[in-house]
């Protein structure tokens, strides 16, 4: 009997083994249904949020947190929020007034830097004139604000007339980089922490923006679209009077920290932005419409090339939006924005990945 026993306990034993392991399998399989099959880089995708446009995801210093930037339920138009890296705890941490974007964690992660245009006006301004073109907005009314990480006691942080944003901090701690047309042109600046220490680090005529340092600090990497003929140079002038811009050539560009050394690694006709740096240093990732053949809903994947040119790579293979890619630290993870599996059009939603080299 005692035997028989046993026996009956070894195989419930080994069944409810078997049941954890399909059980575990299954919860990968699920995982893995929001990754493509061509996406050999990529394991695990999942889905954080789930409804409305969410964009621009950032880890915290502390790589426990993301920092991001949604419209959806009672907001209008962007504000920042953060939430954890299961997708839980979302707060927002702006005014929900105005318009947000950018925003980054500062180090130490007690204070968040972003831009918004509540202190020029409460409401949601008005979205870009697409009988333009297809058109991004650069508003005027955008300034830099620091925050505590809860959102509490946001100041203007080096306020001036015109475009302010796109910040983001050094790994390092020591340098925030960001865009303004202070000087009438959309450029790129760097300070120290506390705002002191402003330099100017582009000057050509046109659009130098989106920009990240290296993951040693020394390096920053961004987008650019400069103006070659007179008609492209009055095109680009026009729209920036009329507060935008046009992202139809954005190329890929890199130069040393103090805006040596600038140079350009892409080198197509098409648009190039949202790029970061690979933790080795040698690699960037970043996100295009390259190959895309319809110019009314053209497909924008992730791509990945080494910071001499060489060696481009496509890392995503989707039909929609895959874009604004970071890496943790350690180039285990990789935070990202898509079109994937959304449950209505037009949503964008963060997603979160395992790196596989």
């Amino acid at each position: 009997m005692n035997k028989l026993f046993g026996l009956a306990l070894l195989s419930l034993l080994f069944l409810m083994a078997c049941g954890q392991k399909q059980s575990a399998e299954s919860r990968k399989a699920v995982a893995d249904t929001m990754r493509f099959p061509q996406e050999k880089h990529l394991k695990n995708v999942r889905m954080l949020t789930n409804g409305g446009e969410n964009a621009e995801a950032y880890f915290s210093f502390a790589e426990d947190q993301l920092i991001f930037q949604s419209t959806h339920g009672q907001y209008k138009c962007d504000q920042i929020f953060t939430m954890k890296l299961d997708g839980s705890d979302k707060k927002l941490v702006s005014t929900g007034k105005g318009r947000t974007t950018c925003s980054y964690f500062l180090p130490g992660d007690k204070k968040i830097i972003y831009a918004s245009t509540h202190g020029a006006d409460a409401n949601c301004p008005a979205p870009p004139d697409f009988s333009k073109g297809y058109v991004w907005k650069v508003y005027n009314d955008f300034d830099l604000y620091v925050a505590n990480a809860d959102g509490s006691d946001p100041r203007p942080f080096l306020p001036a007339p015109g475009y302010d944003a796109e910040a983001t901090v050094s790994p390092k701690g020591d340098k925030i980089v960001f865009t303004s047309t202070r000087n009438g042109d959309l450029d790129i600046y760097t300070c120290n922490i506390d705002g002191s220490d402003l330099k100017q680090l582009t000057h050509e005529l046109g659009y130098d923006g989106g920009p990240f340092f290296s993951w040693d600090g020394e390096k920053i990497i961004y987008r650019s679209y400069h103006p070659k003929t007179e008609d492209e140079v009055a095109r680009y002038k026009q729209l920036l009077s009329e507060e935008l811009i046009e992202p139809n050539a954005f190329q890929i560009m890199i130069m040393d920290a103090d805006g040596s050394n600038k140079k350009q690694i892409t080198h197509n006709a098409f648009a190039n932005f949202a790029p970061f740096f690979h933790p080795d240093n040698k690699r960037v990732i970043f996100c295009s419409n390259m190959g895309s053949t319809d110019k009314r809903r053209p497909d924008f994947n992730l791509w990945m090339i080494n910071v001499d040119g060489t060696g481009l790579e496509q890392i995503t293979f989707f039909n929609q939006f895959d874009g604004f890619p970071m890496f943790t630290h350690d180039g285990k993870k990789l935070v990202f924005a898509s079109n994937r599996f959304n449950a209505k059009p037009r949503e964008t939603n963060i997603f979160i990945a395992d790196w596989v080299e």
